[in-house]
């Protein structure tokens, strides 16, 4: 299995969400982040005054699939999230080793 962990830009969430729907991917884990990488943030002004906002806000994306659905999965964010412009995001993948459902016990691909 592979915890899909994908940092947007907030307006893209909708889109980026629809097209998990259309993979098939039935439960995901939003979180508001703030963060900064190449784009280091960015100016602002407020009644006349400029100020630097260091984090800029983010959406993040937490999905776990079964191997074979990993590569959807990035390319279905891959074709929604990107802009082209700097502050896109990035998408981190990485191992599973097992996951277990709470309710019933079930664990491996089927807990999904």
């Amino acid at each position: 299995m592979k915890k899909i962990e994908a940092v947007i830009r907030p307006f893209k969430l909708d889109d980026v969400k629809e097209a998990l729907l259309e993979e098939g991917i039935r439960g995901m884990t939003i979180s508001e982040v703030r963060g900064y990488g190449r784009q280091k943030g960015h100016k602002e002004t407020y009644r006349g005054s400029e100020y630097q906002i260091e984090f800029v806000p983010k959406i993040k994306i937490e999905v776990v699939v079964d191997d074979p659905l990993a590569e959807k999965v990035v390319d279905a964010i891959l074709r929604t999230a990107k802009t082209g412009q700097v502050g896109d995001g990035k998408i981190f993948i990485s191992n599973v080793e097992d996951v277990i459902r709470i309710r019933t016990d079930e664990s491996g691909p089927s807990a999904l």
